[in-house]
């Protein structure tokens, strides 16, 4: 008997449109491998997600993104309940969606990070809080959401205090110039490092997830020493925040060194996302890939 799989997607976050194409391409492959699937569209009622949720099924495929469904709170909940589900646990989530708090742990662990501050949104509005160029960040938001990169001759925040819905804290951190690689773990292993190609001024939003904001090159052309140092400093990451399942790293290489950005416990899971693309270069189809994840599924209990 084929096991009874439910796709969480959507939710509430700034990222409820590619959790909705992440959990259709996901309900699809699992339907053509057999699963039954029931797809869900989670909203901000937890009465109305818990009597989609009964019976049981076997198994849950948590493709939402973002706040409350990528930073433990959904996690939690399938925990109590007891149900399996894909990708890390409460903790590991959390800690990876709190950007100081995984910088804090890398740094401990010996994986570069840039240099960078927690202020407030009231001083980054104020005036300049850090030598330029630097990023402005979110401190608990994905998929570059609310990132900004000021440049040098930038004359104004391309924000302001009405424009800026994340919170009065503020991460300040320093650019790091170079080349952007992300490399996908799959059961504590590194799949790949992709160099991610793009003509905007950083992999932001559109060009994560706009048709030719960006191109792909799997495997990077950097050389093997870079290459194998990509690959375990992810493979740390994602041990040190205690992820389990898939997640995916985050890198810039400024020609000498390699910086960690940050670890998505919940990346893309479209047939073209980078963890499938990296996945499909090891010789593991989409349908493969999320077959196992729903066969490796876990819960805290």
């Amino acid at each position: 008997m084929s096991l009874k799989v439910a796709v969480l997607m959507g939710g509430w976050s700034a990222e409820r449109e590619v959790s909705l194409v992440t959990g259709a391409a996901v309900s699809n492959a699992l339907k053509a491998a057999g699963f039954q699937v029931t797809s869900i569209d989670v909203q901000r009622d937890m009465g109305a997600l818990l009597t989609r949720l009964f019976p049981k099924p076997d198994v849950v495929f948590n493709a939402l993104h973002g706040r409350f469904g990528e930073d433990g709170c959904v996690q939690g909940l399938l925990d109590i309940l007891g149900i399996p589900y894909t990708h890390s646990g409460l903790m590991a989530s959390s800690l990876a969606m709190d950007k100081p708090m995984s910088k804090r742990l890398f740094e401990q662990a010996g994986i570069p990070v840039a240099p960078h501050i927690i202020t407030s949104r009231e001083d980054v509005l104020a005036g300049d809080v850090m030598a330029r160029p630097y990023v402005i960040k979110p401190t608990n938001e994905g998929s570059s959401v609310g990132v900004h990169i000021i440049l040098e001759g930038d004359n104004d925040l391309p924000f302001d205090d009405a424009s800026w819905p994340y919170g009065d804290q503020v991460m300040v951190e320093q650019f790091i110039p170079g080349r952007e690689l992300t490399v996908s773990i799959l059961d504590g292993k590194g799949l790949a490092v992709t160099e991610i190609v793009t003509g905007h001024k950083f992999y932001d939003y559109d060009a994560k997830y706009k048709d030719g904001g960006s191109r792909h090159v799997v495997p990077a052309e950097i050389d093997p020493e870079i290459y194998d140092e990509a690959m375990r400093l992810s493979v740390l990451a994602h041990d040190v925040l205690g992820c389990r399942g898939v997640s995916r790293a985050d890198l810039r290489f400024d020609g000498r060194n390699l910086v960690m950005l940050e670890v998505n416990t919940q990346p893309g899971m479209t047939a073209t996302s980078l963890v499938p693309e990296q996945a499909a270069h090891v010789g593991m189809s989409f349908e493969q890939l999320v077959t196992w994840m729903v066969e490796n599924a876990e819960c805290d209990q």
